[in-house]
């Protein structure tokens, strides 16, 4: 757990016990670990808690009526309990105002000066979609013939503006949010399928082969003779080229895609205390520090 986890845990317990933020829910969720209870005072006992009161039944509306899972909801068309998922943080800052086109064209010109409007993403006039995903698979994700599903085991977005630039061109502005998140250096071009052997690889020879031929084809990722253990496949790494893979083939696929757009600029949300995750140390990180970055 980092230094900054560890500070705003212990600051939602205290919120937790001694304010009336979660409307007089306690923490203390039990896990139970090979027999043994483990009460976990950050996780709250009803997880409706965990959002904003004026928010709540139009989420989980929302949620249902698009077919998007909490995530680790329990059950799981409920909001989680823990009160530092990252998904309920962004939903809390930015659900309320999806509405409200002035707050969202605000918002969206923090991001780039050049925004001029914003569009609806969703109707009737909503101007920000939450768990977005294409309407086609363009990432080798699904079975043949599947959907991508929003919000569980396919590249999807946080959050996803639709606006229109000041050179004329309609711009996709997708919105990864984090919280207290850090990540270790599990390669995930080598990691093993549940079923199988130690050192099988089979998940990472699958995640090899839906994303290797894209991230060549990329405008903006740096291509490489082999992508195994490359930094694309260490988080957060690994997330941000899906994300930016998603863009483009939102882009390259616009006439057969609800949402036409020409460009995108992809955002991560960050707060800036936490400082282990914006300064991680990768092995590969000095070596391909350009990788995500645009070529000239």
């Amino acid at each position: 757990m980092s230094k900054y986890q560890k500070h705003e845990r212990a600051r939602m317990i205290e919120l937790i016990e001694n304010s009336e933020l979660f409307d007089g829910c306690k923490g203390g969720f039990v896990i139970s670990r090979k027999g043994k209870d483990y009460p976990q005072e950050s996780i709250l006992l009803d997880g409706n808690k965990n959002l904003f009161p004026p928010i709540l039944n139009q989420v989980i509306e929302y949620f249902q009526k698009n077919k998007i899972s909490f995530w680790k909801g329990q059950p799981k068309n409920k909001p989680a309990r823990l009160v530092l998922a990252s998904q309920i943080a962004c939903l809390n800052h930015l659900f309320p105002v999806r509405d409200d086109k002035d707050a969202v064209l605000k918002t969206a010109q923090i991001i780039c000066e050049d925004i001029v409007d914003v569009l609806a993403i969703e109707q009737p006039n909503k101007y920000i979609a939450f768990e977005v995903v294409s309407d086609k698979d363009h990432l080798n994700e699904c079975r043949e013939g599947k959907k991508p599903t929003r919000g569980a085991f396919r590249t999807s977005i946080d959050a996803l503006i639709y606006a229109k630039h000041r050179n004329g061109k309609n711009y996709l502005l997708p919105i990864e949010w984090k919280y207290t998140e850090s990540y270790g250096n599990a390669d995930k071009s080598l990691e093993d399928r549940k079923s199988e052997p130690k050192g099988a690889n089979g998940a990472g020879q699958e995640r090899l082969r839906r994303y290797s031929g894209l991230i060549s084809g990329s405008g903006q990722l740096k291509s490489y003779d082999s992508y195994r253990s490359s930094i694309y496949f260490f988080e957060p790494f690994y997330q941000l080229m899906r994300q930016t893979l998603w863009a483009e083939q939102m882009i390259a696929n616009k006439e057969t895609e609800t949402i036409k757009a020409d460009d995108f600029i992809h955002v991560h949300i960050i707060p800036q205390e936490n400082g282990r995750f914006i300064g991680e140390s990768l092995p590969q990180r000095q070596k391909h520090e350009n990788d995500l970055a645009r070529k000239i």
